[in-house]
């Protein structure tokens, strides 16, 4: 019977957050205005942390970026982003953690709320097919068109990853609440609702508020990046 493993991405697989890198590349390329960018990206990844972050007005801010140039320039840009920030800065411990599950045959997928044109690649590097993430709006829905600065359909965060992941599963034929076993490994107090869906909710890296729902509930607490 299949088995699930999802995995959250920023600072659960990567010691980092993939959002924030990008804005602060974006920064540095000199495509944003830095000064104001920079302290709003800033302040939004703080939100986050917080557990307080306003994802409307968040991607507002981190998908007009993509609406103001070519996607082929985007992704001339990402390739960088990708040598840059991201390819010296896998960790080994989160691949063999990926790996381990692969080799078990779990049904692998990457549930992420930052935006599907930044995380694909990455997530790609990790091997794994399958991605549940903030969907960028297109021109005339075109997945291969440049960017609106909208979102597609329901932002993957809190409550909404739940949702997000059934509608993935269905195209599985496959439902939740049905598997013998699911993980999900997540560093984020924000990930709590889908935490709690899961048959093996594994509080990864965690931030302090999620430790503490952890030692609460005796769930197990995994450190990749020690």
């Amino acid at each position: 019977m299949t088995q699930l493993a999802l995995f959250d991405l920023d600072n659960t697989l990567l010691p980092f957050d993939s959002d924030y890198e990008w804005g602060q590349f974006l920064v540095r390329k000199g495509v944003v205005d830095g000064i104001h960018y920079a302290k709003e990206n800033e302040r939004f990844y703080q939100d986050y942390k917080n557990g307080k972050l306003d994802i409307y007005a968040f991607l507002k801010f981190a998908l007009k970026p993509l609406a103001e140039h070519s996607r082929t320039e985007l992704e001339e840009w990402h390739k960088i982003f990708m040598i840059e920030v991201i390819s010296n800065r896998l960790n080994k411990r989160a691949s063999d953690l990926v790996k381990a599950h692969q080799d078990a045959g779990d049904l692998c997928c990457v549930v992420t709320a930052t935006n599907s044109f930044v995380t694909r690649p990455i997530v790609e590097s990790f091997g794994i097919e399958h991605l549940v993430a903030t969907e960028p709006a297109t021109v005339e829905n075109n997945p291969n068109g440049n960017f609106t600065g909208e979102i597609k359909g329901l932002p993957n965060f809190r409550e909404g990853k739940i949702q997000r992941v059934q509608d993935w599963l269905k195209t599985q034929n496959l439902e939740l609440n049905l598997l013998a076993r699911s993980y999900f490994y997540s560093d984020s107090i924000n990930d709590l609702p889908l935490l709690e869906k899961v048959t093996n909710p594994i509080a990864t890296n965690p931030d302090e508020r999620l430790r503490q729902e952890a030692i609460n509930r005796s769930w197990p607490i995994l450190e990749l990046f020690a």
